[in-house]
């Protein structure tokens, strides 16, 4: 056995930078906007592909209170420079209504090699998530986790979901975000291989063909990182809601936590098929917690409250361990009230029954999105 993991925390976020009054998002950024965010977070933020985004980054956590403190602070700091240049930030994965077309890509080497290399694809890419570091030193016992927690994937996603519009369209689905970034090469969920060195050899390969530069480049739902020793879950839309942000870390973090403690009894979680996984992934992208998502072990379509049931009875004792209980146990806040998908939706629905007009309607959504953003 490996010595236990750290399971430290760290939590990225990309946020939109929308026109408070119109709601849309701003095509070009203020060239003094990146400067003056970098002047009060420093390495915390960055640019991002569009200009209408920026991404925030917590330092290494070492709890989930710790974690929750950072990113409160990140996104009030990150709306208080948008404010001070006259703009404000939506936490979502899609904007209801802006279109790719109309966004202008940030200067920098490696996106213009992106633009270059991914065209079509590239430019549709007006999305955003969340992304959970969790700390695991051994390279090895990072692919063997790796192989096991493909399993939890699209249950986290479902919980997440907060991107149902495109375009000004309600698409039907609860995340569209996922749609858009399936056309992206090297995503989807990770293969599973037997030690950290064969998943190495097979990066390796694309490297000396010239394909990538190196793994950054890799981008399934759940990767080892290439600039952390973590195991990096990224199949998250971007919630609205810190606190929802923070359970649904909490969850992830937690189910790692369980993995480890089987394996200190010589067991393991099961794997499946990505092809059944991948249904269940289809499954939480168009319906999110709606319509419930297959039990391999029975062989049916479950309701997700029941499945939500068992995983938080399975990493309970994780979460006493991690003082995160409180945390995982607001997942059933979420799944009783809904996820920022569904609240947006209610948002739009309400303004049309009241007679707004579709732009009215779909506007206020924007308009929700602000204030839960900033409900820290």
């Amino acid at each position: 056995m490996t010595s236990q993991p750290s399971f430290t925390i760290g939590i990225e976020e990309e946020y939109m930078l929308v026109n408070p009054h119109t709601g849309d998002l701003v095509r070009k950024a203020p060239r003094s906007l990146m400067p003056a965010m970098k002047a009060k977070l420093g390495s915390r933020v960055s640019p991002e592909f569009l200009q209408s985004q920026v991404e925030v980054g917590t330092p290494v956590c070492a709890s989930l209170q710790q974690a929750n403190d950072e990113l409160g602070n990140l996104r009030q700091s990150v709306a208080e420079v948008a404010q001070d240049h006259d703009l404000a930030i939506i936490a979502a994965s899609t904007h209801p209504f802006a279109r790719p077309q109309d966004q202008a890509i940030t200067k920098k080497a490696r996106y213009a090699e992106l633009a270059q290399d991914l065209q079509a694809v590239v430019r549709r890419l007006l999305i955003s998530g969340m992304h959970v570091h969790v700390g695991i030193d051994d390279d090895d016992l990072r692919v063997d986790l790796m192989n096991q927690a493909t399993y939890i994937l699209p249950h986290l996603l479902a919980l997440s979901t907060s991107s149902p519009f495109w375009t000004g369209e309600d698409t039907g689905l609860k995340s569209y975000r996922m749609s858009v970034w399936d056309e992206m090469p090297r995503t989807g969920l990770p293969h599973v291989f037997e030690s950290y060195s064969e998943y190495q050899r097979h990066v390796n390969v694309l490297v000396e063909a010239g394909v990538i530069e190196d793994a950054t480049k890799v981008w399934w739902d759940l990767r080892p990182s290439a600039r952390y020793p973590t195991l990096e879950m990224r199949i998250t839309d971007l919630c609205a809601t810190l606190k929802d942000a923070i359970c649904i870390a909490a969850i992830y973090q937690c189910w790692l936590r369980m993995l480890y403690r089987l394996r200190a009894r010589n067991q393991k979680w099961r794997k499946y098929s990505n092809m059944l996984l991948d249904e269940n992934r289809w499954r939480a992208q168009r319906y999110g917690i709606d319509q419930g998502l297959i039990d391999f072990g029975i062989g049916k379509v479950v309701n997700y409250s029941d499945l939500l049931s068992e995983i938080l009875t399975l990493i309970r004792q994780d979460a006493i361990e991690a003082g995160c209980l409180q945390e995982i146990n607001h997942a059933k806040t979420i799944v009783k009230r809904g996820t920022s998908a569904h609240r947006q939706l209610s948002v739009y629905k309400k303004s049309l029954e009241k007679g707004d007009s579709h732009e009215l309607a779909i506007k206020k959504v924007v308009d929700w999105l602000r204030r839960e953003t900033l409900n820290c």
